[in-house]
């Protein structure tokens, strides 16, 4: 995305350099373990709360799995971008909490706007299973699973034509059920989180520094980068497009406790940071 810059932290401070070691270490291990049937993300992903998989210490976890490489290098190549200068810059100790603020909080957001959508998609499956039929089940599908519109559209044609049969009434509720079930279910991966605090923490102490983009090829000021990597989450999280794999809001969320963790720093500290 972007080539080496003019700046300090030329060779890797201890922090990042055992953070890159244990994510990149877990990722060889999740590789391997998925040849003798060995699912680590079942164990250290990230779940709903509410899923019968969750544990406390995935919170912590989360942060040092990937859903594959392409995740894992360019989460790694950013922390090692922008992480160097930070830890050179705060000391290793401040860095360190710096970078797990930011991926608590990134997954504590996270799981604050998930609940918030399954909590209404559980409200509406009850209202929906209580008093089923075919357009209140077209409209639970056109809600909550768009991306099923074209899979039940034929379903519903035939119980419309055929109200009466229980077949019907028991494959929607079944759908209904498993579709939520899903969801509560889906496990959450990736340092990205803080990673997106560190980039926050990059543009805030240095923005005038100059990044020099790969595609396209363009300078660009830290400060501009780094508003337009923010806009362009808080866009594709409030737009919510179906399919979309990517937790945005643990984006955002990485960068609004980065921002106000360093705000707290500088307000508690005669040195500013910037």
């Amino acid at each position: 995305m972007f080539e080496k810059f003019g700046g300090r932290g030329g060779n890797l401070p201890p922090v990042v350099t055992n953070i890159i070691a244990i994510n990149v270490l877990l990722y060889l291990i999740t590789v391997v373990g998925e040849r003798y049937g060995l699912d680590l993300t079942r164990y250290l992903a990230l779940y709903y709360p509410g899923s019968e998989y969750f544990q406390p210490y995935q919170l912590i976890t989360h942060m040092f799995m990937h859903s594959g490489l392409t995740h894992l290098f360019f989460n790694m190549f950013a922390l090692w971008m922008f992480g160097r200068v930070l830890e050179s810059v705060w000391g290793p100790k401040r860095f360190f909490i710096y970078y797990f603020v930011t991926g608590l909080g990134a997954a504590g957001l996270h799981l604050f706007v998930n609940y918030l959508s399954i909590h209404g998609m559980m409200r509406d499956a009850q209202a929906v299973i209580s008093s089923i039929s075919p357009d209140a089940f077209a409209v639970y599908v056109k809600d909550h699973v768009p991306e099923y519109m074209n899979r039940v559209s034929e379903f519903v044609t035939g119980w419309i034509s055929d109200p009466s049969n229980p077949s019907y009434v028991t494959e929607a509720t079944g759908f209904i059920n498993q579709i939520t079930d899903a969801r509560i279910n889906v496990p959450t991966v990736g340092a990205s989180g803080a990673v997106f605090g560190v980039l926050l923490a990059f543009g805030m102490l240095f923005p005038n520094t100059q990044l020099m983009l790969l595609f396209p090829p363009i300078p660009i000021k830290a400060k501009w980068f780094v508003l337009g990597y923010g806009a362009i989450e808080l866009w594709s999280a409030v737009l919510n497009q179906p399919g979309d794999n990517v937790a945005h809001f643990a984006h955002l969320g990485g960068m609004i406790f980065g921002f106000i963790l360093i705000k707290y720093w500088n307000r508690t500290n005669r040195k500013h940071f910037y």
